[in-house]
């Protein structure tokens, strides 16, 4: 079929767009591997912070912890909304909590509270996950842009 869609047509095919982008055909938040991932990280450095002692625990423990894991809970409310707008800006807000994790855990090297080779494992995995939250992100603009051009 060539030349511009009727406007019956662009309809369907904007909806069936819609369907197919919206969680990826009945996608879960549990499957999306960013999201696990940062499920796993958070569970993994809160095995590392509840060893440590109250002043340690009390001043970088809590703020590591409230780091690591608003970027799963941001994830989470982003991947809830209804538009791709709003999915995409608590993804930024994930990707700065990502980044403030990731301040907390070199001031926790640098004080001695974890050795260098848990600094470097869990430095990797932050890249890791930035990376894959990066690329998140790129999608959603991505959908958000062919579902725009489908409606035009």
């Amino acid at each position: 079929m060539r030349g511009p869609l009727p406007p019956m047509m662009k309809v369907i095919c904007s909806h069936l767009w819609s369907f197919i982008v919206i969680g990826v055909i009945g996608m879960k938040l549990e499957e999306l591997q960013v999201y696990q991932m940062t499920m796993d990280i958070a569970e993994r450095i809160w095995r590392i912070v509840i060893r440590w002692n109250h002043f340690a625990r009390d001043t970088i423990g809590k703020q590591l912890m409230r780091a690591v894991d608003s970027v799963g809970a941001n994830l989470s409310e982003g991947f809830g909304r209804f538009h791709y707008g709003e999915n995409k800006q608590f993804c930024y807000y994930a990707r700065g909590s990502l980044y403030e994790t990731r301040t907390w855990l070199i001031k926790a090297y640098n004080r001695g509270l974890i050795d260098e080779e848990v600094f470097q494992s869990l430095h990797s995995e932050i890249e890791k996950i930035g990376v894959k939250l990066n690329n998140y992100i790129r999608s959603i603009g991505r959908k958000q842009q062919m579902t725009t051009n489908d409606d035009q």
